[in-house]
Order: C-alpha cells, then sequence, then structure tokens
C-alpha cells in the first residue's frame, strides 16, 4: 500500500528564523522523521514537496492543481492521499477539494496549531492520524477530510472555531465523523457523498466572488457596483438568515444581476426559508431573488459559487447545486 504526502507549509511545517518570528522550512523528510509511529503504519510513504507558502496565500487554481495531482497519484495506485498545511484557510482548501474529489480513496488535510520550536507542538501526532486515516479502508468512499487532535472531520462540515487551541477545529452540525483510538481508525457516520463538480484549475482566474458580512448598523457603502466587479456574492447574514431592511433592495437588485447567496454569519446551524416575513427577513430576501445556503458556513458558500460559476453554470444551475449541497 502507498500513500503520498503532499506539503504545503504552514505551522506544522515551520522552523525559528533567527528570533524574527517561525517560517515554512521543514520539508517532507523532516516532518515524518519527527512522528514516533509512523514507521509502525503499514504502509510506504511517498514524500511529494511543493512550495511553501501560509495558507493565507493559498489559492483555488493551487488547491485545484493539487487535487489533480493527488488524482494522479492515485490513478498510478496511492491508496491514499494527505495534505499538510496552514490551518488558516483549511476548512476552505479542504472543502474546495472535497467539491473537486471523486476518488474513493481519502484525500485528507491535517495541519498543527502549535510550532515544532515550541513545548507540546501537535504536528506530529495529527500526521500520524492522517496517515492512518488515508490507509484506512473504512475512510474510503468519505471524500475530503481534516484529520487533526485524532478526529475525523468531513470537509463539508469541519471549521476553525478557535485561534490557537489544539483542538481549533469542529463540526458544529454533526460532531467528527470519527476518532483515531489507539492508532485504530473508526468510522462512526457516513454522509451521502454528491457527485464531484468537473473545474479546470485555471477557470478559477476567470470568476470572482464577493462575501458581505452583515453588520450592526450595517449602511452598504461597499455595496454598490458591486456586480461590476463580481460574478456572484455570498451575504452572512444575522441569525437564521436577515439583514438590515434598507439593504433588502440593494441585495435583491444586485440578484438580479449575479448570484447572491444568503448565509448565516453565526457558524452553525441553517438559514431559514419562510419562518419571518418582514423586510430583510428570509422570506423578504428569498423573493428578491437571494438563494438560500442553508447549513452552508459563508466561507464554504463561498468555494461553493466560485466554484459553479467558473464551471460556467447559469442560474439554475446554481440553485440546483445550493439545494443539492446544503
Amino acid at each position: 500500500m502507498r500513500i503520498v504526502l503532499y506539503t504545503v507549509g504552514g505551522t506544522i511545517a515551520m522552523a525559528g528564523s533567527g528570533g524574527a518570528g517561525v517560517v515554512a522550512r521543514l520539508g517532507g523528510a523532516e516532518l515524518t522523521a519527527a512522528v514516533p509511529g509512523l514507521a509502525g503504519v503499514d504502509a510506504e510513504l511517498v514524500v511529494r514537496d511543493t512550495e511553501p507558502v501560509p495558507s493565507a496565500d493559498l489559492t483555488f487554481r493551487r488547491i485545484a492543481e493539487l487535487v489533480a495531482a493527488a488524482d494522479a497519484a492515485v490513478r498510478d495506485g496511492a491508496a491514499g492521499v494527505v495534505v499538510t498545511q496552514g490551518t488558516d484557510t483549511l476548512e476552505e482548501t479542504a472543502y474546495l477539494a472535497d467539491l473537486l474529489w471523486q476518488r474513493d480513496e481519502p484525500l485528507v488535510f491535517t495541519g498543527a496549531m502549535r510550532n515544532p520550536t515550541i513545548a507540546g507542538p501537535d504536528g506530529p501526532a495529527n500526521l500520524l492520524a492522517a496517515v492512518r486515516v488515508a490507509a484506512a479502508e473504512v475512510a474510503r468512499g468519505l471524500g475530503a477530510l481534516a484529520v487533526l487532535d485524532d478526529e475525523i472531520h468531513a470537509a463539508r462540515f469541519v471549521r476553525k472555531a478557535h485561534a490557537t487551541a489544539t483542538g481549533a477545529f469542529v463540526s458544529p452540525d454533526t460532531g467528527p465523523l470519527g476518532h483515531v483510538i489507539e492508532g485504530r481508525v473508526r468510522v462512526l457516520a457516513r454522509p451521502a457523498r454528491l457527485p464531484a463538480l468537473a473545474v479546470e484549475p485555471a477557470a478559477f482566474d476567470r470568476v470572482r466572488v464577493a462575501l458581505h458580512t452583515a453588520t450592526l448598523d450595517d449602511d452598504g457603502a461597499l455595496l454598490p457596483h458591486l456586480a461590476d466587479r463580481y460574478q456572484g456574492l455570498v451575504v452572512a447574514g444575522y441569525g437564521v438568515g436577515h439583514v438590515p431592511g434598507a439593504l433588502a433592495p440593494v441585495f435583491g437588485g444586485l440578484a438580479e444581476t449575479i448570484p447572491v447567496v444568503l448565509t448565516s454569519r453565526t457558524g452553525g446551524g441553517s438559514v431559514l426559508a419562510h419562518t419571518y416575513g418582514a423586510i430583510g427577513s428570509e422570506t423578504d430576501l428569498a423573493r428578491r431573488g437571494l438563494i438560500g445556503g442553508g447549513l452552508l458556513s459563508p466561507y464554504r458558500a463561498r468555494v461553493l459559487l466560485r466554484c459553479l460559476l467558473a464551471a460556467g453554470a447559469e442560474r439554475t444551475g446554481v440553485e440546483a447545486a445550493f439545494a443539492a449541497h446544503r
């Protein structure tokens, strides 16, 4: 059995830089050498280093190219793939990968909250757990996964909920799919998978999707002419999907030109469809043409919308896709 490891940088690969803070320096060979127990995994680990960058500098195109490389590795016989990267954008990159991943073989993302220069780095344990999951038969058919703190999360549900804690990653609406316990991969839930989207990596360069978060006393000053610069918009509304009443016609006007998706800024739970009726409520916004994002967080909704637009989807296709994914 062969597992391919792609290293992309991030805290898990950082080392000291002369008192000026840590930077990504460690390659895959150094990462794997620091993992006790890795040699005991019944799999050959093949390391493929890529140019290390902070996760804040990752792009849709680079992740799409990484998914294509992982797909080629599976075609060449790999039983699973592990990606190490920074955790700041991991919930978005893993979800993007999940939308594009068409294989049954596990595609596992992991990283670290504590860098190797301080006491108690979590990177080695996370990498070991990720390799075990990638090699586990029980993990097949689950799509892209995030494995950290011995928890297995579906990429479509996971989010980073804490800035520094080692248990930063949670799945608020479902909980983890499983755990790694004493080296054994335990999968406790198997959500249904949706068909992968076909998007050429270069297509992302032609599509821009904005994200607007509703805030107290929001004046919407950033919204005029937004449709001249972006091909889509995600609105992170209050609670179950509300915005200030004065902005409802603004969003409605934008929805006449570009797809506008309504989500909740809360980090858990779903936007509603027909409970409240005031101006600016979810019902009012739906009448104005906004597309309900359901359980999708604003960040995942933005990833999905950009994928759909990059694939050439028209409005009816966008509506159908969100109905399926939310």
